[in-house]
């Protein structure tokens, strides 16, 4: 419950309201503002019904509902009470978008989402002859109505358990949806690319992704500023504080047998935005998935993994790193679940923290009663740089079979480990210069993961100018 504020005295300043730490502002997500939505994107009867039970659902659920990790909330910086929603985002391309001209090199696929337009969503003639779709939610309900509702209907996708899960899928205003059929394998990328950042505007999206049967895919999502928020926030800020952006996404994948689906995520929002993420998979037999994320952006992340390894010798590998400096909150949860036989299970999360930022790397993994010959994984470990930052690391189990061949995890938080400083500083590399390649060596498992060479070489760059951000901040 948010306590209001006292009456200021005269000649002090207002002081805003104090917000307790699972407080959610949010004022948009109401029934009113939801009809208004779904009016505005033409949508059918079913689809209005579906937003409206998450709703219900949204208002029912706290913000988190294990308790392992209740203690690991704080919202107090998320203060969004007037962020306004996009209700009917650009559906049809802008001219010229569609061009393969636009396709970055080394990449099969591209649909760029900046605020409420779609300037750019284009096909390799190569993907498109093989079949591949991607399109918005609206183009895929003028197409073939019936099928996006069997993917959409219920929120089969969305864990039923989880508040921020149901307010996306009620209120989102725009959505993508990628299709590779059976058999199909793309030699490259594609990429999904969101770009936001006005003051005071929020977006909600859901994108969806289905491999058929022994179909491949890599797949590359930015999160970047977009050039209508950077102007409007360099102007507000010149008359004072900025005002915060929202920016809701979930990623849904369906696997089939025999699938295999590579997922690099690099969100670099800037720092007036808050984020709430979703990612939730369900793998078929012998699928394999691979998720590198990388969150670097934002005054506030709060992200949610959840991996169902539902055929037998189905796997998924999953790192997820963190590089905050200000103030910056990182909240990081991992749910994996086995279910069926011999699957498999190694997830690692990392986190390197400069000036007072925070990260909180929470995961559980489930193993299940018909697991059988499960092995499975489970790091989280935290790097502090500097004596205000913290980070917290909660790995647990859950082991319903015994017959496992790993159920494991582990560890740690703390400094730089001086015996590594010492050794470079011994082979005549200065101090600092130590410091920063122990601290992306650290960061390296997820650059190394990017298939796209010219997001990878970005994201070293990114990675270099926090660090520089943050040894100015120490001079300073």
């Amino acid at each position: 419950m948010t306590t209001p504020a006292a009456e200021p005295t005269p000649g002090s300043a207002v002081r805003a309201p104090r917000q307790a730490p699972t407080d959610l502002t949010i004022t948009f997500a109401e029934e009113a503002a939801v009809r208004r939505t779904s009016a505005a994107l033409g949508e059918p009867g079913w689809l209005l019904e579906d937003r409206l039970a998450a709703l219900a659902r949204f208002a029912e659920l706290p913000i988190e509902t294990n308790q392992l990790y209740t203690t690991y909330i704080d919202l107090r910086s998320a203060r969004l009470a007037g962020a306004v929603p996009y209700e009917a985002p650009a559906t049809v391309v802008e001219a010229g978008g569609d061009r393969p001209a636009a396709l970055p090199a080394g990449a099969d696929g591209l649909i760029e989402i900046r605020e409420d337009r779609l300037p750019t969503l284009v096909l390799s003639p190569e993907a498109r002859a093989a079949g591949v779709v991607l399109e918005t939610f609206g183009a895929a309900l003028r197409r073939d109505p019936s099928a996006l509702r069997s993917r959409l209907q219920g929120g089969p996708l969305l864990p039923t358990d989880d508040k921020l899960a149901a307010l996306t899928r009620a209120t989102w205003n725009q959505g993508v949806f990628l299709l590779v059929p059976d058999g199909v394998r793309l030699e490259h990328p594609i990429i999904v690319r969101w770009a936001l950042g006005v003051p005071g505007r929020a977006l909600v999206t859901r994108t969806i992704v289905a491999l058929g049967e022994d179909a491949g895919l890599s797949l590359v999502e930015e999160q970047e500023e977009s050039e209508a928020g950077a102007a409007a926030a360099a102007a507000v800020a010149a008359g004072g504080e900025v005002g915060q952006a929202f920016f809701a996404g979930t990623t849904e994948v369906v696997l089939g047998r025999g699938a295999n689906l590579s997922v690099a995520s690099l969100q670099d929002f800037p720092g007036h935005v808050v984020a709430f993420q979703h990612r939730f998979a369900r793998a078929a037999e012998g699928a394999s998935l691979h998720w590198a994320l990388a969150q670097l952006g934002t005054r506030l992340v709060r992200s949610r993994v959840d991996n169902r390894l539902e055929g037998d010798h189905s796997s998924v590998e999953q790192v997820e790193i963190v590089f905050g400096g200000d103030d910056q909150l990182f909240d990081l949860t991992s749910y994996t679940r086995h279910v069926g036989r011999d699957t498999t299970g190694n997830l690692l999360s990392k986190s390197a923290l400069q000036d007072a930022a925070r990260s909180y790397m929470k995961g559980l993994i489930t193993i299940e009663r018909s697991a059988v010959g499960t092995d499975s994984f489970l790091g989280e470990f935290g790097m502090n740089l500097s004596k205000q930052a913290r980070a917290v690391a909660i790995p647990s189990l859950e082991i319903d079979q015994p017959d496992c061949r790993r159920a494991a995890h582990s560890s740690s938080v703390g400094p730089i480990d001086e015996a590594q400083l010492f050794y470079l500083e011994s082979r005549g590399i200065p101090p600092d210069e130590a410091r920063k390649f122990i601290v992306l060596g650290f960061l390296e498992p997820v650059v190394a993961r990017v298939p796209l060479a010219s997001a990878q070489d970005r994201l070293r760059e990114l990675l270099e100018e926090k660090w520089a951000a943050g040894r100015r901040s120490a001079v300073a």
